[in-house]
């Protein structure tokens, strides 16, 4: 099928410019090579290569090829065959013992097989073929799958390499000299076996070109330039491991030391630190220059090329704050700029700025975002362990940002603290600040109240069904395909109601727009061709009765049209990459086809934080890093809503950390790492872009479920960040629990709407229901519907017109 216009240039700005996503882990110089040539192709990932990981964010690009297939399309000879051959008949046998142990691992957990299926995936197993066959290079692609609705694990096979995957890379690796492990991955895998190997590339997951990309690697075409956007750790030497993973509660003990903020003030038990990577040439770097006004640092670096490649590099500003009346973590990072690509010897000078007004800390006793009193060092390098200190800030008094009120609060959470490195920092460079121009906000807590004199106008009726996405209780609403404007749409605004007559469609991302892929029309209208990824991924865990249901109908024959998007890099990928210019065309990509096919949301970007690397959803998510998650959702937002009548959805609000029983998992946090770490990426979001709305996630936080929190959607988003947009739910379901053995209630609609969660998608007949009930026995208020039917409506008029 030929590429259309758009396609191809989609397709050529990622084939450019996605190496920049992937880093080495390790290398030597044995690559790259000058020209294709025999080829020892092993591994999971040479022909069941994975562009993205599976449900919301699995886009379906018409083109996407294999890397074995890649390599060949590009003059290689691949000489293990034979070995792929053998690996795909050992996929296929081994696939009906899989199912078994997710029915059986369904039933113990009480939920429903088909929903427990979901991002379930098989582990690697041991097989006996021998992978060695004669070539002038060897390449090993390892990969791991992932996807909503479950988590890895910490096995042989998934988080770890399982027995054979050691011993054969260890053998190719003893064999070729020019060999190279391949990590075709969406998140963290322990490498800790294979570390002897010398060249170790993390290509990632990187959409419709992930294989190229490869290819162009290894011929030296390109040079990835990437940062790990999470710490590489055995899983569990992570402070999170022994809380992770049970059906009901999640105790968040580790507070604030999350990630590197953890692993750097232990100073111990990584595999790789956050921020590093290394590519075909090798940089150093010098400050050129500091300077002070008030309370923001200017710190000029001299980074020149020292290798023989062209290349870029990253560099990082990290922040050491006082440690007095609140801990705080080793390090934060606080800032960090890509450099333009410099050829050998060739130098550039970048400028970082730290503004210390945003690096203020949560006292939760005082309720109180506060700048404390006492040294703050400076930090420069190119990764979290390789760093110059370069001065220290000092500031003499206490300064006090915002006035708050304790919001969310368990008292009963006991956490981490960690003493931290003693350092002599005596023979720095002092500079001291002045925070003269600060001036301290209170908030004020009320009710946000919005009428529209149109809406007022409504009956109960029309408010409720406003306040729900449009439904017909079908299949394709559990897993988001039920709009009816755009096939495979993920939902849309109510249509039920005539005065309003706008609304707005919905798709779901976070690595393109996912919609289906074509259909058909014919006489009778439009009808499906293709099953659902999702629902295609389930088919064996459903009763053969719904078979019918899920299958596209035989019998109908009309023209077939395609809708054909391109799939980008995962979530994880484009924070590696920590270019802003990279991100931001990336998203106008996504919202050059948003106009193609008619979709006035996009479901993204996904920004929760990487607390557990065994999360099945972290690689939609960018990183274990607030900062870097709350820009990169920035640049985003305002790459797609630069486009008029496009919005973005940030998702999900918040703490969406575990995927097993998500729908009614608790999590257990205190306020101070909830606020610091788990709102802040949300919080840098919408001050800075602003966003059409804000989706809520499917969980509880310390017993409240997301979506019917008065506090957090009503106090901490719209009081304290001023946040005037949409606020829609995950596809919910007004009483619904997945799992039997959940000992925490379903949301409801009504209560959405009495907490400010103007929308409860995709709507369902049992949500209006229950909101026509709860305003029957006074539970919420006709105006509590007008509320949120207003703020709705507003946000059709602000995209439509």
């Amino acid at each position: 099928m030929e590429l259309l216009d758009y396609e191809i240039k989609h397709q050529k700005y990622l084939r450019e410019n996605a190496s920049e996503c992937a880093l080495f882990l390790k290398r030597n110089d044995e690559f790259p090579i000058k020209d294709p040539t025999s080829l020892c192709l092993i591994g999971s990932g040479a022909r069941k290569t994975i562009k993205g990981g599976t449900g919301s964010g699995d886009v379906r690009s018409f083109n996407f090829k294999t890397i074995e297939n890649a390599f060949i399309e590009n003059g290689f000879n691949v000489t293990s065959k034979e070995w792929l051959d053998k690996y795909d008949n050992y996929k296929e046998e081994s696939k009906k013992d899989h199912i078994k142990h997710v029915k059986k691992e369904a039933h113990r957990n009480g939920i429903l097989p088909v929903v427990f299926s979901m991002g379930y995936f098989e582990e690697e197993k041991n097989y006996d073929f021998n992978p060695f066959y004669d070539a002038d290079i060897c390449v090993y692609v390892l990969s791991r799958n992932s996807g909503e609705g479950n988590d890895r694990r910490n096995i042989e096979g998934d988080i770890k390499l399982s027995k054979k995957e050691v011993e054969d890379i260890l053998l190719l690796n003893s064999k070729f000299k020019k060999f190279m492990l391949v990590l075709n991955v969406g998140g963290v895998v322990d490498i800790s076996p294979v570390m002897g190997v010398s060249n170790i590339l993390l290509l990632s997951q990187l959409g419709v070109v992930t294989s190229s990309i490869l290819v162009d690697i290894i011929l030296g075409k390109t040079n990835p330039s990437g940062k790990l956007s999470t710490t590489w750790a055995k899983a569990e030497d992570y402070p999170s491991f022994n809380n992770f993973g049970d059906l009901n509660d999640t105790n968040y003990n580790e507070g604030i030391y999350v990630g590197y903020r953890y692993f750097n003030t232990i100073n111990d038990k990584i595999l790789y630190p956050f921020g590093y990577g290394v590519s075909y040439t090798d940089f150093s770097f010098n400050i050129n220059d500091i300077s002070l006004n008030k309370m923001v640092l200017d710190i000029k670096v001299l980074v020149k090329n020292i290798g023989s490649f062209s290349g870029k590099e990253v560099i990082q500003a990290y922040v050491s704050k006082p440690n007095t009346i609140l801990d705080n973590p080793y390090i934060e990072l606080v800032n960090y700029i890509k450099t333009k690509e410099l050829k050998p010897n060739e130098e550039d000078v970048v400028s970082l700025k730290i503004d210390f007004t945003k690096l203020y800390s949560y006292d939760s006793n005082r309720a109180l975002n506060v700048l404390q009193e006492g040294e703050y060092i400076v930090r420069i390098g190119n990764s979290s362990i390789n760093l110059l200190n370069i001065c220290k800030c000092v500031l003499n008094e206490e300064v006090i940002i915002d006035v708050l009120n304790n919001k969310c609060i368990n008292s009963s959470v006991e956490e981490l603290k960690l003493d931290r490195i003693n350092e002599d920092n005596s023979n720095l460079i002092e500079l001291i600040l002045d925070p003269s121009d600060i001036k301290t906000k209170v908030v004020e807590y009320k009710k946000d109240k919005y009428k529209d004199e149109l809406i007022e106008s409504l009956s109960d009726e029309e408010l409720a069904r406003l306040c729900l996405g449009h439904y017909d209780g079908g299949i394709a609403s559990i897993i988001g395909g039920s709009a009816k404007n755009v096939l495979g749409g993920a939902g849309e605004t109510s249509l039920g109601v005539s005065v309003v007559n706008k609304s707005l469609t919905m798709a779901d991302g976070p690595a393109g727009l996912r919609l289906k892929s074509e259909y058909g029309i014919d006489k009778k209208g439009i009808y499906d061709i293709s099953i659902d990824p999702i629902m295609e991924n389930m088919l064996d865990y459903l009763p053969k009765i719904s078979a019918p249901f899920i299958k596209p109908p035989k019998n109908r024959h009309g023209e077939i049209h395609y809708q054909k998007t391109t799939a980008i890099p995962i979530g994880t990928a484009l924070a590696q990459s920590f270019n802003d210019e990279f991100v931001y065309n990336c998203a106008n990509i996504v919202s050059e086809e948003m106009k193609i096919f008619n979709v006035d949301l996009w479901l993204a970007p996904a920004l929760n934080i990487h607390r557990n690397i065994l999360c099945g959803r972290n690689f939609e998510y960018f990183s274990e890093d607030p900062y870097v998650s709350g820009r990169v959702a920035s640049i985003i937002t305002k790459g797609i809503e630069k486009t008029s009548g496009l919005g973005v959805t940030i998702k999900h609000f918040a703490c969406n950390n575990q995927e097993l029983n998500r729908n009614n998992n608790n999590s257990k946090i205190s306020e101070r790492a909830l606020r610091e770490i788990y709102l802040k990426g949300f919080e840098i979001c919408i001050k800075e872009a602003n966003p059409k709305a804000i989706m809520t996630s499917y969980n509880l936080i310390n017993g409240v479920h997301t979506s019917e929190s008065y506090e957090l959607i009503n106090d901490i988003l719209r009081c304290e960040w001023n946040y005037t947009g949409l606020v829609m739910t995950d596809w919910i379901k007004t009483g619904r629990s997945f799992s039997n053995k959940s000992i925490y209630k379903a949301p409801n609609a009504s209560l959405n709407i009495k907490a400010g969660n103007d929308l409860t998608m995709p709507g369902y007949s049992k949500d209006y229901k229950d909101i026509m009930k709860a305003l029957k026995k006074g539970i919420i208020s006709r105006d509590d519907l007008i509320n949120s039917a207003s703020r709705i409506y507003r946000s059709i008029l602000l995209q439509k017109n």
